[in-house]
């Protein structure tokens, strides 16, 4: 079994679903498996991970793993933990299919339900590829603690990400073992819980894209960015502020991310395209509210390696207060090629909705656009985009 403990996820899955609970109880989703790379997928796959995910269905929140989100996570109220202590998977949720090498993997279900899937699955299909195609490790100690002691040398804080495609739990419990020992205070948490639980950490993250994502589909594109932040601020009044930008393009994100929710938020996190124009735009939309960029802090998150983190923190230079995400470059930097792979909103049914309706995000990358291509097009028109 590949998950063995219900915690063994992400934080912002948890974060999204208490406000998923609050404000969409009723909003059904459908997420699918997107394979970027088109992995040749080995003989026998889909039943393995059927496996897998039905074993999830015995994962329940251990009074150890409540007692460390109560005190960690002061942003979850008495009901959410109620919540938590009786939710049980539901593998039924998940339907998973292979033809020759393709593996096609959805998720069908209430939404502040099945956002638990997406970690644990992109975990368990990366895990159950290496080991169903023999590849092996290598140089795990080696890479994490020059990469460590560098981040220590530079001062760059570091937050831990990569559950989604590490190589395997073994190699991603020991990267954050090594990382705390030698990074020291530079590592700032990570954003698995389980792990943060056993190595005395702060849980990190905020809202996933599939947030403004449903606010496109349930309030209109034009709508979504403000109506996002807003049931945001409605759920956590001020806490998790790191506002994420690029889901319908960051220049769309900053012509509504007004005075108000510029002084509110602590900051935002860069996901994609060219992280130097993005900072610039960062500083001058700062200069315009006249609010010192000194004191926002921003979350650097896409693909990041060491080189690309000096470059940035170089051309930062203090100008702001500058954090590093990092995933699978910390957990399956181990000689083997990482799964490029997604698990993505589609389709959504707010309550009410007669019919499910499309999805989109578009990213500050064209390559990353997400979702049916004639609904990618008329939201880029609606947007002027």
């Amino acid at each position: 079994m590949i998950i063995k403990d219900f915690t063994d996820n992400d934080l912002y899955k948890f974060t999204t679903m208490n406000a998923i609970q609050k404000k969409f109880p009723e909003a059904r989703v459908v997420y699918r498996f997107v394979d970027r790379s088109h992995t040749e997928f080995p003989k026998g796959f889909a039943e393995a991970l059927r496996a897998e995910v039905d074993a999830m269905e015995d994962l329940t929140l251990s009074r150890e793993a409540e007692q460390f989100m109560r005190r960690k996570c002061y942003y979850f109220d008495a009901v959410f933990f109620d919540l938590l202590k009786g939710f049980r998977y539901q593998p039924s949720e998940v339907s998973i299919r292979q033809q020759g090498g393709h593996l096609e993997v959805e998720i069908r279900g209430l939404w502040y339900r099945t956002v638990l899937w997406e970690v644990p699955l992109m975990a368990m299909i990366s895990e159950l590829y290496f080991s169903m195609t023999g590849q092996h490790p290598r140089e795990v100690e080696e890479r994490t603690i020059a990469k460590a002691r560098r981040f220590a040398e530079i001062g760059a804080e570091v937050s831990e990400f990569g559950t989604r495609r590490r190589f395997s739990f073994e190699v991603h419990d020991r990267v954050v073992a090594l990382l705390k020992k030698y990074a020291g205070e530079f590592l700032k948490g990570s954003s698995n819980i389980y792990l943060s639980m056993k190595y005395d950490l702060t849980p990190m993250g905020t809202h996933p894209h599939e947030w403004f994502m449903y606010h496109g589909a349930h309030y209109g594109y034009r709508a979504a960015n403000a109506m996002a932040l807003a049931n945001w601020v409605d759920v956590y009044a001020g806490d998790l502020g790191i506002a994420l930008t690029d889901t319908y393009t960051t220049d769309n994100f900053f012509a509504g991310f007004d005075t108000l929710y510029a002084k509110l938020f602590d900051g935002l996190r860069w996901d994609s395209g060219d992280p130097f124009g993005f900072t610039e735009k960062v500083l001058q939309h700062y200069r315009e509210k006249r609010i010192d960029a000194r004191t926002k802090t921003v979350v650097y998150s896409d693909a990041l390696d060491l080189e690309g983190v000096e470059k940035i923190k170089s051309f930062v230079a203090g100008r702001l207060h500058d954090v590093y995400g990092i995933g699978t470059y910390l957990t399956n930097d181990v000689g083997v090629t990482p799964l490029n792979m997604v698990i993505k909103m589609f389709e959504c049914q707010p309550r009410g909705s007669k019919v499910f309706l499309p999805v989109v995000k578009l990213s500050d990358v064209e390559g990353k656009h997400t979702g049916d291509p004639e609904e990618i097009a008329l939201c880029r028109g609606l947007l002027r985009i």
